[in-house]
């Protein structure tokens, strides 16, 4: 590709080489996955065969393959993460995901490096310094606005990253402790326990009852679909897709949702260009809403508004389909909004507000036949469809065709004829085929031949564009011959694709070393090895705590920093308040969460706009092995 337009990607998750095959065929021009070891989604490694694979299959496109290896490393293990980045540099991986800086103090290959989303990317003075020290890619926080995004722009050259669609973490990418505090198993490391996702109480400072057993750290899931041109004018230009957790059909419907969103601005925007080749052909319509969700919000892009929660089930509750309108022995009778089918998912709310599954085995009319029937379902309940059975059938077969255009020119040669083959980035391959030149009893049957045998590129990755033919006068040739000479050149020009593609350099630091932001880091900067600390201390960082996983005795502490607030979502918020002159009248007292047991203190940063969740390592939790980084108690911002 030669043209000077900026480049826009589509950047899918990958639990696997075949899920990330699947997302470059329904149109990804990136796709990120786990490595062997340290992703920070432990369940989803992925040998370095498989990343070849996948590797291979990208690179014929021009599409391209990040390895996340973004968890924090203890001192023994840098060795092993080492070896990792080489192998799977060797297999061809284009990029490497990272958290911890300590990898920057090893010696690696020259893999571009891009930051991982738990590096906490809010300021454009952040930004600037990992640009600075040798990323070339970041992905910003998730919370920020269209305002911020400009901001950051405006003060970096390196490429923007930013989460469009898929699960939110309701605190700050990397600020999240919660997890290790309770159960030893680190977020930072990989091994999330989800306690954002747990029902809470909520009670204010006089032990008043807000909110009953409810998800209240629970958010809805990203969807930027509406937003994709404002973030373009904002300054992002690759856009990401999260879900290295999730199943196939999601990574099939969301990825081909987006890269027709794309597309459609592609086509309206001249200064702007795919980030890779070809066309999916897609033998479904893509429906994002039929695939997991929470419900769905912009978040903080267009400024914080309500809506952004989702209190009442972190599981997917689905479309509104049916209403019940009696209950038989065996079958539910429905009035339905629009077809079930057999197989069919569909879900309720319970007298006790839970989110209840049953699955239809059978429809009759609007006889519903579930496999067992369900309790606490009467006339009246709401009828939601999670799992359209239908739909994903067609996403169970194969489902996208991914093709570059190939114009083909059939021409004469002094020894008989030569086939040339031109894609579209304009690699070039020419096979000769040597043949009698014997002229044809039927001319136009002749001609029509060739066209036909020579653009039969079915079986390839290409499809075909023009066609022209320069002969003297129609010749006769068998159609084994074509068909051989067309299968050669496609193959030769696959492996010219494959030799063409150019991994993106590694960015080099700048000299001297670019000074970090602040010159103290508190646990919140999650160094945990030797490494990390002498990388910071090399940019002028003059106190380094240690992470927050070495488990050394602490009090309360910041267990999670988030832009969710409670206080504003039960329109307690003192700043919006103030409009209808009720300032003083409420005041940003601490609240507490209960669950069972665990009491955890909120506390509220109006000056902010954050909410921090305030709590204690629990003493069940089993200390993690400790690492020699120097420690200095201190407590979070309250």
């Amino acid at each position: 590709m030669t043209s000077t337009r900026q480049e826009l990607e589509l950047l899918s998750p990958a639990r696997n080489a075949d899920f990330g095959i699947a997302a470059i065929d329904h149109g990804a021009d990136a796709v990120y996955i786990g490595g062997p070891a340290f992703g920070a989604r432990a369940n989803a490694g992925n040998c370095v065969e498989d990343i070849e694979r996948l590797a291979r299959h990208a690179h014929r496109f021009g599409a391209r393959v990040f390895v996340a290896l973004n968890t924090i490393l203890r001192d023994d293990e840098l060795d092993d993460a080492s070896r990792i980045v080489r192998q799977v540099y060797e297999a061809g991986a284009d990029a490497l995901i990272v958290q911890d800086m300590g990898l920057l103090e090893l010696d690696l290959p020259p893999i571009q490096l891009h930051a991982s989303t738990q590096t906490d990317i809010r300021t454009p003075a952040k930004a600037r310094f990992l640009q600075d020290v040798g990323f070339s890619q970041i992905v910003l926080a998730r919370e920020l606005s269209l305002d911020q995004i400009r901001a950051v722009a405006a003060e970096t050259r390196c490429v923007l990253e930013f989460f469009v669609h898929g699960a939110l973490c309701v605190a700050y990418s990397g600020q999240c402790y919660i997890s290790h505090a309770h159960s030893g198993r680190s977020a930072n490391r990989g091994e999330c326990s989800q306690a954002c996702r747990l029902p809470y109480t909520l009670a204010d400072a006089q032990g008043r009852v807000v909110a009953h057993e409810k998800h209240l750290l629970s958010m809805k899931d990203n969807d930027q679909s509406a937003n994709l041109r404002a973030l373009i004018e904002a300054g992002i230009s690759s856009f990401k897709i999260e879900g290295r957790l999730k199943d196939l059909g999601y990574v099939k419907n969301i990825t081909a949702h987006y890269r027709q969103l794309l597309d459609a601005i592609l086509d309206d925007l001249s200064g702007y260009r795919r980030a890779s080749s070809g066309r999916s052909m897609l033998t479904f319509s893509p429906q994002p809403e039929k695939t997991f969700n929470r419900g769905l919000t912009d978040y903080f892009v267009n400024e914080r508004r309500h809506g952004i929660e989702a209190f009442d089930s972190p599981s997917f509750v689905g479309e509104e389909i049916a209403t019940v309108t009696r209950i038989g022995a065996d079958f539910i009778e429905a009035e339905a909004k629009a077809p079930i089918h057999n197989g069919d998912g569909l879900s309720y709310f319970d007298s006790h507000k839970e989110l209840v599954g049953v699955r239809i085995n059978k429809v009759d009319g609007r006889r519903l036949y579930p496999n067992e029937m369900p309790d606490e379902l009467k006339p009246g309940v709401v009828l939601y469809r999670n799992r359209d059975q239908a739909f994903e059938r067609l996403l169970e077969k194969k489902s996208a065709e991914r093709r570059v255009r190939v114009d083909l020119l059939f021409e004469e040669t002094g020894e008989g004829f030569a086939l040339t083959l031109s894609d579209e980035d304009g690699n070039r391959v020419s096979v000769p085929l040597a043949h009698a030149k014997e002229p044809a009893q039927n001319p136009e049957r002749a001609v029509q031949t060739i066209c036909e045998h020579l653009g039969k590129l079915g079986n390839t990755m290409f499809e075909a564009g023009e066609v022209t033919l320069q002969l003297s006068q129609p010749w006769f040739l068998p159609a084994g011959a074509l068909n051989a000479l067309r299968r050669e050149a496609a193959g030769q020009l696959e492996a010219a694709r494959l030799g063409a593609h150019r991994r993106p350099l590694r960015a080099q630091p700048v000299e001297p070393p670019a000074a970090y932001p602040d010159t103290a880091l508190s646990y919140l900067g999650n160094v945990y090895n030797e490494k990390a600390r002498a990388f910071y201390a090399r940019h002028g960082v003059a106190v380094i705590d240690a992470a927050y996983e070495v488990n050394e005795e602490r009090g309360d502490v910041s267990l999670m920093i988030t832009r969710h607030c409670l206080r504003y979502s039960f329109n307690l918020c003192p700043k919006e308040l103030k409009q209808f002159d009720l300032r003083g009248q409420v005041k940003a007292e601490p609240m507490t969460l209960i669950n069972g047991k665990e009491k955890l203190t909120l506390r509220f940063d109006c000056k902010k706009c954050e909410m921090h969740v305030i709590g204690s390592i629990r003493k069940s939790v089993v200390s993690a092995p400790a690492v020699p980084v120097t420690f200095h108690s201190r407590r979070a911002a309250e």
